[in-house]
């Protein structure tokens, strides 16, 4: 059994979450950008035992882990299972967990527009963007509703300018940044839709690494 990550108080660490039904080359490219954008000194993939807004279950964590691992291979990057390991089901819980397991390290939560879109339907969500600073990387068509989201609209006043986005990472909360980056057109649900993802294998056309 893998050990949970290393972290060194001080260090900025951006969290993405999500099931990664199947990962793909969207998350990836999500991942570099947000070192480059945020000013993060490592990622960490948080692969998640399911997700509570989905009816159904994603394909099984271990072949999920291998599937990211073997696609994601960044000396910055770590692919874990931290959720199914702390014993946490949402993000705030998560969140908190980690926060109280690493004192002094600065996280940082990374998602597409399309989950800032939807972000006041989890589950404590302004506990989250009050424990942590969110980094926010557009998606194709998800621009205007994310930033017309309840969400942006009560945190507008916290918003960091994208030309500041580097200084995300050591920003006190609450305080969020969108950035506009080109993006991978993919999505888990298109990939699962044409038939490239099953009982958790890819199909040839989604195996390249990144």
């Amino acid at each position: 059994m893998r050990r949970l990550p290393f972290a060194r108080p001080g260090q900025r660490i951006g969290l993405l979450g999500g099931s990664f039904d199947p990962p793909h080359a969207g998350h990836a490219h999500i991942t570099r950008e947000a070192l480059k954008r945020f000013g993060l000194d490592r990622v960490w993939w948080l692969v998640s035992p399911g997700n509570p807004l989905k009816e159904h279950g994603p394909a099984p964590l271990r072949e999920r882990m291998r599937v990211a691992r073997a696609m994601m291979r960044h000396p910055r990057v770590d692919v874990t299972d931290i959720e199914a390991r702390l014993g946490t089901r949402v993000t705030a819980e998560t969140i908190a967990a980690l926060q109280k397991r690493y004192p002094g390290v600065r996280f940082v939560w990374l998602m597409g527009a399309d989950n800032l879109a939807q972000f006041h339907l989890w589950q404590n969500w302004t506990s989250i963007a009050e424990a942590v600073p969110m980094g926010v990387l557009a998606r194709p068509g998800d621009r205007i509703s994310a930033r017309m989201s309840p969400a942006a609209r009560l945190y507008a006043p916290h918003r960091i300018g994208a030309q500041d986005s580097h200084r995300l990472g050591r920003a006190r909360t609450p305080a969020w940044c969108f950035v506009n980056v080109p993006m991978v057109e993919l999505s888990s649900s298109q990939i699962r839709a044409t038939g490239g993802w099953s009982g958790g294998h890819l199909g040839g056309q989604f195996g390249t690494r990144a």
